[in-house]
């Protein structure tokens, strides 16, 4: 199991620190960094964010979800208490950055320029009922 970076006591939500293999970077050609996740891993998906776009305060009842950063930068909000927005909380994600997000914990990614992020999910999308719960309104997107 990977190293926990920061972890939320109140929603279980974790930040993990990859391991790396030293000989990897000192041969010049490059790192290998490596997750291991807690639950086995049954898809992975990968979502590209436009640059000040959101997908929506959402949850899921079925599965953990992995969001392993890829490339660009972003914000990871998260609630403390699903149902108060007053409660929210921010974690600032770049290249690199694995978080493990539990069951039932309200969350939404928020995109600083392009952002590209693989879900990894511990249950098929297809074969949760529903997959997604969005907490409020999904934003509409800007017109320029």
């Amino acid at each position: 199991m990977s190293e926990i970076l920061f972890e939320c006591d109140q929603t279980g939500l974790k930040i993990l620190r990859p391991s790396v293999n030293l000989d990897t970077v000192r041969d010049g050609r490059g790192a290998i960094l490596t997750w291991v996740p807690e639950e086995p891993i049954v898809e992975f998906n990968l979502l590209n964010f436009r640059p000040s776009m959101v997908r929506g305060m959402h949850y899921h009842n079925h599965f953990v979800e992995y969001s392993l950063c890829v490339d660009g930068e972003g914000m990871f909000v998260y609630r403390i208490d699903k149902d108060d927005p007053s409660s929210e909380k921010s974690l600032h994600i770049s290249k690199g950055f694995c978080i493990r997000t539990p069951k039932e914990v309200v969350h939404t990614i928020y995109s600083i320029g392009e952002l590209s992020i693989i879900a990894m999910l511990t249950k098929q999308w297809d074969q949760s009922q529903p997959p997604i719960i969005q907490v409020g309104e999904v934003p509409k997107p800007n017109k320029v």
